[in-house]
Formats: structure tokens, C-alpha cells, sequence
């Protein structure tokens, strides 16, 4: 069987390229994802830096540890503070006394965000002195760090492995992509394969071949196929990882001294993965093959008429049916998950897979509908309907890079106009400041005087750390409010309870996802340094909307938090001067939120957008160009037919291309539902968040889409037929 499978190779080898392509490329990226991803696990071991000569680095509080419950017992778990809590005064002096002690060693542009330590409370210092001296005489009152332990004292200790978080998903959804993708091509090159051979198979089952054989022989030519493009793709892979690394550092999607290369997994698992893709894709094409009798060896007419078998039909509507279900429940449940990028990118596969497999059913009635005069649209509208598997496995492709470019690039955009606009509607200034300076280290702004009958409201950036139950503690990002009735009055946040003219020293603006969000409740909460339990009573309670909103706190229960951002109103032309005394770039509001959340997103996020389209898009052009060069090259006696009947090579040309336009049209409508599907699903989520809903179709990269696709399928479909009506 194995020697026949390389003869069938050997001698259709034109029909199997596309298929050898496809699988190859989707090994190679696959590989080269894995070699990317597995360089993001880890972060380069740096050495330390801000008190690199020190030995010995006493070092204040830099993680909160609280008891949890897991089951029945009882687990410590901890959390990063955004600032440590400085050295006990005490010990200082006690270190001072003792031995030479450093404050800081690093220099000023690697400094935290907070600026240099205050000399007299530094958050951490160095000490030349052995390590179990100063052990001992610290005792539980400080963290004692040696060796590389150092880097935690660090401002920016954890900058590397922060930088390859984001990485990490994009790669990792890439990767998913790709595995899709291919597997959704080769599996539709080799269903259609072998419905192109119906009449072969009729006579190896008239000359005695038992339906297992058939299945056998489908099944070792995949096998064939598959570990010689796996192999290639490995190769590859191997390639293309350097080129991807120094693609993403370009883009800014990588830090500097990424590099990607050293382990062999990503290869193993790529070349094993393009194995296995190969023979899932035919074993469903190897079962229907098997159920051809000898009866097929004298069939002539080419009209599909089992172009949709019942297991198909209940597979597609399962799909179908659970891309949709898990879209309203994700909606009803969940709907912030609607506004995140794992969720648009792989939710849609479900329902992309299920239209395709269900598209035969499409075909016929959307063809039927088609109104072109003249011979040559008759025959484009009656071929198309007559040949529903041929136009089913063109429109099927497109169907993928339309739907992935509607809804990838469609949910992206929608998120960020809805948050440009949220962050637009809730404040009333008419003037924002961002960038502030720290001219003297203490953070903050400059001083500047506040103008007569100006309303300044400065706010910025902290944490509190809350209990989830008895099970989880949840740091949230929050902001710190300098002056709560400017706040107030600038504010227009979407408050669902409570009133932002209550919030003090002793309360907070919670979200509706806090546990506890009844105002006059009281929440336990720890500060950004770890201090704490503080009990606030809740005064208000905003909408969730995109996540950005709240909570809120005063600047009593942020310590160490410095004013990143004021708004500010009313004062005329001298409030727009005091406010650019303050070192901080003055924009109108509209034009601060603009620049916040730009419509068209941060380029890096487009970038990694198309990162995975492309994807979708190289391996669509391979599946369509494979089934058209199929398709069109076994049709030599039908265009002889035509050219008997009277038809000029060009009218020929007409309807050959008109019935992969018509194909792509089709494939293009079924991504375009899809697309429809999700973005109704994502607005509905952002009605339910109370968040405004601003949604956009991308038809400039969807309507690129199709045209590429349309280009490629014209191309493969009249090369073969210019060729065969010479």
C-alpha cells in the first residue's frame, strides 16, 4: 500500500502541492512561534544595579503577604507592592552605627518612578558587611538580600519579564491561529482532492480494492505528505525565528535584547503537530472515499448531489449553534471578556468553522439568486450552483481571512473608540495635563498658583489590594484624588449609586466589581506600600464600562502616589499659563482623549493585528490558488465541450473566472455574517458595561481581504483554463 501511496504521490504531484505548501509553512510557523514563545518564559538574568558594589542590601517590605483559604487549609499568598515600605528608622541607625552603609547607587535615569530615595527613609540600602552579621542583627524587621537577590531592590526589578507578558500573548494567539488555519486547509485540500478522484476510485474498487485499501491509501499518502513537509517546515522554522524576533523588536512589540533559539521542543511539537494535521485533515476525506462503489468509474455528470453528508450537516450546526451560545453567554456572564483579545480572536473559530462546513447549503440558493444576461452569466450561475463542492472549497478560505479581518480588526477598533470615548465623556474640563515633571524628586507636578475661579483637579496613579472572599486577593489599579470637590465637579463618571461628593479620607469610590458595592458598605483594603487593613466606607459605586473605571480613593490612602494627570476648567487664557508652569504637556480634553486611545489603536497593537492575519491570508491564497489549479485543470473536456458549442476562448475565460469571483463573493458574504455575529455580540457587552458603543467595520482591511483573494482566485482559475482551451 505504501509504494502505491508514493506512486499515487509521484504521479498527482501537482495536486498535492498546494497541500505540501500549506503544511510546510504551518510547521515553519509554528516552529518559529514555539521558538519565540519559549524565549518569552523566561527574562535575561540581569545583574544588579542600584547597589551593584554593595555585598549586603537591606531592603523595607516589597510584597504583601496575606492567609487565604484553598480547601480546607489555609496558604499565604503574596503580592508586589508598587512602592516598598521604607527602612524602620531605627534599624537604620542601628546599620549606620555598625557599618558603612549606602543609600543609592543608581544613577538618576534608572531611578523609579517615584525619583531618589529620601535620606532619611530610603525604601533600601546597601551594607559592606557579612552577610550573617547583618542577619542577625536585622532580624524579622527587614528582607536581608545577597547575591542576585539584589535585583529586587531594583526600582524596576521586574521591567524585563513586564516587557514579555504582552509578547507572550500575541505569540501564543498567533500560534493558535496558525494551527487552525492549516488544519482548515489541508483538511478542505483534501476533502476536495478527493472529490476530484471519485472516478479513480470507482475503478480500484471495480479492479478489487476493498474500501479499507482506499482508506489506507488516502491515509499513507497523508502520512507521506505530512513527514516530508514537517520536515521541510522544521527547517524552516529554524529560519524564520531570527527574522521573527528582529520583527517584533522593530515594531516595538519586543524589548531590545530579545532573541529567540537554543531549545528543541518547539520543534518536536511543530513537526509532530504538521503529522498530525495531515492525517486528521484526511481521515474524513479517506472515510467518504471508502464509500465509493465501482458504479462511480462510469459516472459522466459532474452535479453534487451529496455535496453536504448528514455527519457534516450535524457538525456545522453543532458548531454554529455553540459559537453562538458561548457569544450570548460570555454576554450574559461576562461581558468585560467580550472586550479583550483573547476572546475576539479565538471565540469566532467556532463559528467560522461551523459556516464553512454548513457554506454547500449556501451555495446553491445564492448562485440561484444571481441575475447576470447572456450566455456567459447563465453559465457562471448554473456551474456555480451545479458544482456546490468546487464552489463551496473556494468560498471556504475567504470565508476564514474575511471573517478573522472583520472580527480581529473590528473588535480592536471598537474597544478603542468606545474607551477614547468613555475617557472623553467623563470628565467635564475643558483642559487635561499629562506628563507632569519631578523637577525636585518628590513627584508631582510643579507647583503653579490656581487661578480666580478655576477648577483644578489633580489626580494619580496608586493601588489597594482587597480580599475576593476567603479564597483570593485582588490588587487593583486605582487613582488618588488630591482634591475630592474638584473631583467632583469635573468628574462625570457613570455613577449607578452613591454620590462622588462624599468620598474622604475615610471612604472610596468602588466599581460593580467589587464583592462588596452597597454604598455605606465597608471595604478592607491595603495600601499601595502594604499598610493596612484600612476599613473605607463605600460612597459610590460606578459601572464597570471598560475597565478603567475606578476606584477611587484620596490621597490619605495612597501613599507615595504622585499626580500624573489634572484636569482642570474655567479661568480663561491665565488658566491655561498656570497649568503649562506645571511642566505638563495642556491639551484641550478632546484632544487628550485622542491621544490616549487613538481610533485606529497603538501602532504595536495594529502590528500584531496583522501579524496574524497575514497568517490567515498566506494560507488562504494557498488554498485558493491549490482547488482552482485542481478544479480548473480536470475540466478539459467540459471547455472542450464549450468550444464545440460555438463559445470564443474569451467568453470561456468569462465564465471561468466569473464562477471563482462568484465563489469568492459568496466567501466574502458568509465572513461578513460572521463578522456581524461577533460585533453585535461585542456591542451588546459594552451596552451591558454601560460603556458607549462606537462600532466600526473595518471595510477598508476587509474589503483588502477580499480583493486579494479575488486577485489570487482569478489568476489560478484562468492560467489553467487559458492553458487547456489552446
Amino acid at each position: 500500500m505504501l509504494i502505491v501511496a508514493l506512486s499515487s504521490l509521484r504521479a498527482r504531484w501537482a495536486s498535492f502541492l498546494g497541500g505540501f505548501v500549506a503544511l510546510a509553512l504551518g510547521v515553519g510557523l509554528l516552529a518559529t512561534m514555539g521558538l519565540g514563545l519559549s524565549a518569552t518564559f523566561h527574562a535575561p538574568e540581569r545583574s544588579p544595579q542600584r547597589f551593584a558594589s554593595s555585598p549586603v542590601v537591606v531592603q523595607g517590605r516589597d510584597r504583601l503577604t496575606l492567609d487565604v483559604r484553598r480547601g480546607p487549609e489555609t496558604v499565604s499568598v503574596e503580592r508586589r507592592l508598587d512602592r516598598p515600605q521604607p527602612v524602620d528608622s531605627r534599624l537604620l541607625r542601628e546599620l549606620r552605627a555598625r557599618w558603612t552603609v549606602t543609600t543609592s547607587e543608581e544613577p538618576a535615569d534608572r531611578r523609579g518612578p517615584h525619583g531618589p530615595d529620601h535620606p532619611d527613609h530610603p525604601d533600601a540600602v546597601g551594607v559592606d558587611a557579612p552577610a550573617a552579621d547583618v542577619r542577625a542583627l536585622v532580624g524579622n524587621r527587614a528582607q536581608v538580600l545577597t547575591g542576585d537577590e539584589r535585583r529586587r531592590a531594583d526600582h524596576d526589578a521586574d521591567r524585563d519579564a513586564d516587557a514579555l507578558v504582552g509578547l507572550n500573548a500575541l505569540l501564543g494567539t498567533s500560534g493558535g491561529v496558525t494551527a487552525f488555519v492549516s488544519v482548515f486547509v489541508v483538511a478542505s485540500t483534501f476533502a476536495f482532492a478527493v472529490a476530484l478522484r471519485r472516478r479513480e476510485f470507482g475503478l480500484l474498487r471495480t479492479a478489487g480494492a476493498t474500501p479499507g485499501q482506499i482508506r489506507r491509501l488516502l491515509l499513507a499518502e497523508a502520512a507521506a505528505l505530512g513527514v516530508v513537509a514537517s520536515a521541510a517546515g522544521c527547517a524552516l522554522g529554524a529560519l524564520g525565528a531570527p527574522l521573527l524576533a528582529r520583527t517584533l523588536i522593530d515594531g516595538g512589540l519586543a524589548p531590545e535584547w530579545f532573541t529567540v533559539g537554543g531549545p528543541v521542543w518547539p520543534f518536536h511539537a511543530a513537526f509532530w503537530t504538521g503529522v498530525t494535521v495531515a492525517l486528521s485533515g484526511a481521515v474524513a476525506a479517506s472515510r467518504r472515499a471508502g464509500r465509493v462503489g465501482p458504479t462511480a468509474a462510469l459516472r459522466e455528470a459532474d452535479v453534487d448531489a451529496d455535496a453536504l453528508p448528514l455527519g457534516r450537516a450535524v457538525l456545522g450546526t453543532g458548531l454554529v449553534l455553540a459559537g453562538v451560545g458561548l457569544l450570548v453567554w460570555t454576554c450574559v456572564t461576562d461581558p468585560s471578556a467580550l472586550l479583550k483579545r483573547k476572546t475576539y480572536t479565538t471565540l469566532p473559530m467556532l463559528l467560522i468553522t461551523g459556516v464553512a462546513l454548513l457554506s454547500p447549503l449556501l451555495v446553491r440558493p445564492a448562485a440561484r439568486l444571481l441575475r447576470l444576461r447572456g450566455a456567459v452569466g447563465t453559465l457562471v450561475r448554473e456551474n456555480s450552483a451545479a458544482s456546490v463542492r468546487r464552489t463551496a472549497a473556494v468560498a471556504a478560505p475567504v470565508l476564514v481571512t474575511v471573517a478573522l479581518a472583520g472580527t480581529l480588526f473590528g473588535s480592536a477598533t471598537s474597544v478603542t473608540r468606545a474607551k477614547g470615548t468613555e475617557a472623553r465623556e467623563q470628565t467635564a474640563a475643558q483642559y487635561v495635563v499629562t506628563g507632569v515633571d519631578e523637577p525636585d524628586g518628590t513627584g508631582g507636578p510643579r507647583p503653579f498658583a490656581v487661578p480666580p475661579g478655576a477648577v483644578v483637579s489633580p489626580t494619580g496613579p496608586t493601588s489597594l489590594f482587597v480580599r475576593d472572599g476567603d479564597a483570593a486577593v485582588v490588587k487593583y489599579g486605582a487613582r488618588a484624588v488630591t482634591d475630592p470637590a474638584a473631583f467632583a465637579e469635573l468628574a462625570r463618571l457613570p455613577v449607578v449609586a452613591g454620590d462622588l461628593r462624599d468620598l474622604d479620607d475615610r471612604s472610596i469610590v468602588v466599581n460593580e466589581e467589587f464583592e462588596r458595592r452597597r454604598v455605606g458598605e465597608t471595604v478592607e483594603v491595603w495600601r499601595a506600600d502594604g499598610t493596612g487593613p484600612v476599613r473605607l466606607r463605600i460612597a459610590a459605586v460606578l459601572a464597570l464600562g471598560t475597565g478603567d473605571n475606578g476606584p477611587y480613593v484620596t490621597r490619605a490612602n495612597a501613599p507615595g502616589s504622585a499626580p500624573d494627570r489634572i484636569d482642570a476648567s474655567g479661568g480663561g487664557t491665565a488658566t491655561v499659563r498656570a497649568l503649562e508652569a506645571s511642566g505638563g504637556t495642556v491639551r484641550t480634553a478632546a484632544a487628550w482623549a485622542e491621544a490616549q486611545r487613538p481610533a485606529s489603536g497603538s501602532p504595536q497593537a495594529r502590528l500584531g493585528l496583522v501579524l496574524v492575519l497575514g497568517v490567515a491570508l498566506v494560507y488562504t491564497v494557498i488554498g485558493l490558488a491549490n482547488t482552482l489549479l485542481m478544479a480548473t485543470s480536470v475540466r478539459g473536456g467540459e471547455l472542450a465541450s464549450l468550444r464545440l458549442a460555438g463559445a470564443t476562448r474569451a467568453q470561456i475565460l468569462r465564465v471561468v473566472t466569473g464562477e471563482a469571483t462568484l465563489a469568492v463573493a459568496i466567501g466574502t458574504l458568509l465572513g461578513l455574517a460572521v463578522t456581524a455575529l461577533v460585533l453585535g455580540a461585542l456591542g451588546a457587552g459594552l451596552a451591558a458595561l454601560s460603556a458607549p458603543v462606537a462600532l466600526a467595520l473595518p471595510w477598508t482591511t476587509v474589503g483588502a481581504s477580499a480583493g486579494v483573494c479575488a486577485a489570487v482566485a482569478i489568476a489560478a482559475s484562468a492560467l489553467p483554463a487559458w492553458r487547456l482551451t489552446r
